[in-house]
């Protein structure tokens, strides 16, 4: 059941907020206002363990925290509900302090429904429901498993409940708390970014289960009867910005889920504040009719092109006919022209065409020129399909690709696809648009011959693009759910490879192991790769601090609101 707020409770929070004693912000920053933005589907959950999707990622950015965060501008790691850590000589404890004075929402779930202060206590429960085996819970594998002592454990006595005490967490006082690892990890810090090691408090689970929206971040949660998500300022919030000044500065942030053309038509009639992910043609029309936005001094519209730590590919279901046959997989493979979808579908939309591995060329450090993937070839394509029984695509069985609703471009491409594959293997191939919900279960349970998918990195390293293929995550019975590795590929040397990269001691040892692993799922061929991404983003010129990463990580605390002045020496126009 949705948490909605009655309307006289969000009245009279607007009013508080609006009538708040806040002063000027000291320096350029403002207090006030509202920032809209926009999503093209809903969010699926914004439970901490079972966070998997982008939306789910935003949002729970905002409302929830971990000890630690990523700095917006650089990705590096940054103190959250930790003012400090360290680590001891072997690499293996981490002992975090706390701040005093952080407060869970107010909400109902507290007596009198004021929200106390965070304990030691809650990172210890939270972590604990991390280590909980319920088919929500998505995260365990990415930030706990392996990696904490006792963590393995409490997982397999967990059965649906926490049960008994994660002995790899200890609290040492109330702003004190350990954890022990298994081995050095060079990443456990940056994983205890990502929404899944986010911070609930037990008063708000036993209330509302998988729907709890209550923690400690800058805003609250609400959501409207049409799915609008509203995220209001948490007027108890600690955080503070290099001035001093009380965050957030928004008054609110709005977030409606709306298709790809009516976000560009509400951003041009200002209801909304930015656009992400723009098609280039859209970008190209809009700067060509409305350069004046751009060039005026200031301009209205600020125009920004990143790479994205994102891929686009197809994944092939490899327990059913016909892609168990390795070379079924490696003719779809072959028989795909990139630098054409790239080139006339996406109109140049995307880093380049994905003709190395499953990484992203945006991972400082990690090259993977050096990863021999597929790149166009009729010829191998149709002898390795006449090996796999089907000369000529004769004998080929009708397959379907799903991909989820959200935007025109994913259906462009399928088209194209689908002309690709008939044209260099005679085969056909019919495709369905869904829900993103729907497309997400329908991978879990193996429904689908191949489906439509992206990964976006968790964090900054190979390691979060190659969980996805961890044969680690696997149930037993292959038929039952599993995520996030949904084509169901199972190699123990390539889980070795990754493990070993997880445990390094050094960067280089890591990528060094990361590479070969990559390479060898990349001969494997369980998915199909299609392009490496990257982002036009569109924002008003009067939006500050919200600034643009490769793994689209939002901090709305520190985004304010403020229409740019003349600078000496220019001329308004």
């Amino acid at each position: 059941m949705k948490k909605l707020y009655p309307y006289f409770f969000l009245a009279s929070l607007f009013c508080c907020i609006s009538c708040s004693n806040f002063k000027n912000a000291k320096g350029d920053a403002a207090y006030g206002g509202t920032l809209n933005v926009s999503e093209t589907d809903r969010y699926t959950t914004l439970y901490p363990p079972g966070i998997s999707e982008d939306i789910g990622s935003h949002i729970s950015a905002q409302i929830y925290e971990g000890l630690v965060r990523f700095n917006m501008k650089d990705l590096s790691i940054v103190p959250a509900i930790a003012e400090k850590w360290e680590v001891d000589p072997t690499g293996t404890i981490y002992t975090f302090t706390l701040r005093k004075g952080v407060l869970f929402h107010n909400d109902p779930c507290f007596p009198d429904g004021k929200g106390r202060e965070l304990t030691a206590k809650d990172i210890k429960y939270s972590f604990e429901l991390l280590c909980t085996d319920i088919k929500e819970n998505t995260n365990f594998s990415a930030i706990l498993k392996d990696k904490v002592v006792g963590a393995n454990e409490f997982y397999a006595a967990s059965k649906g409940q926490p049960h008994g005490s994660l002995s790899g967490v200890e609290v040492v006082d109330d702003y004190t708390v350990k954890v022990k690892l298994l081995h050095p990890n060079i990443s456990f810090l940056t994983t205890l970014a990502i929404p899944g090691a986010c911070i609930v408090p037990k008063e708000a689970i036993e209330k509302y289960g998988l729907n709890v929206k209550v923690g400690t971040g800058p805003f609250l949660f609400s959501e409207n009867d049409k799915g609008t998500v509203i995220l209001i300022r948490n007027p108890n919030y600690y955080g503070k910005d290099e001035l001093g000044n009380q965050l957030p500065f928004l008054d609110s942030v709005v977030i409606t889920v709306l298709s790809k053309s009516e976000e560009l038509a509400k951003f041009q009639n200002n209801e909304l504040s930015l656009v992400n992910g723009l098609p280039s043609e859209s970008v190209t029309e809009i700067v060509t009719k409305q350069i004046a936005d751009f060039k005026n001094k200031p301009p209205k519209y600020i125009l920004e092109r990143l790479p994205e730590m994102a891929n686009q590919y197809y994944e092939f279901n490899l327990i059913k006919e016909p892609f168990k046959d390795i070379r079924t997989r490696k003719a779809f493979s072959y028989a795909i022209d990139r630098n054409k979808i790239v080139d006339e579908v996406l109109n140049g939309e995307a880093y380049g065409p994905a003709i190395y591995g499953f990484c992203p060329p945006s991972i400082q450090g990690y090259d993977i020129s050096k990863i021999k993937g597929y790149d166009f070839d009729p010829v191998q394509a149709k002898k390795l399909l006449a090996e796999a029984g089907y000369p000529d695509g004769k004998g080929f069985p009708k397959i379907k690709i799903e991909l989820n609703s959200g935007g025109a471009k994913h259906t462009r491409v399928v088209a194209e696809i689908q002309k690709q594959l008939k044209t260099v293997l005679n085969v056909d191939v019919d495709f369905e648009v869904v829900t993103q919900k729907q497309k997400l279960e329908d991978a879990k349970f193996a429904r689908s011959e191949i489906v439509r998918s992206s990964w976006i990195a968790d964090f900054p390293s190979p390691e979060s693009f190659l969980y996805v293929l961890y044969g680690g995550t696997l149930p037993e019975d292959l038929t039952k759910e599993t995520f996030p590795n949904t084509q169901r590929y199972n190699n123990p040397v390539f889980d070795s490879l990754y493990e070993a990269g997880k445990v390094a001691k050094t960067q280089e040892e890591a990528y060094r192991d990361y590479m070969k692993a990559e390479q060898l799922m990349m001969d494997d061929a369980p998915v199909m790769m299609l392009w490496y991404a990257e982002n036009y983003r569109m924002i008003n010129s009067n939006v500050h601090g919200l600034f643009p990463n490769p793994i689209r990580y939002r901090n709305y605390a520190t985004v304010y609101l403020k229409e740019l002045e003349v600078q000496e020496g220019e001329t308004a126009q």
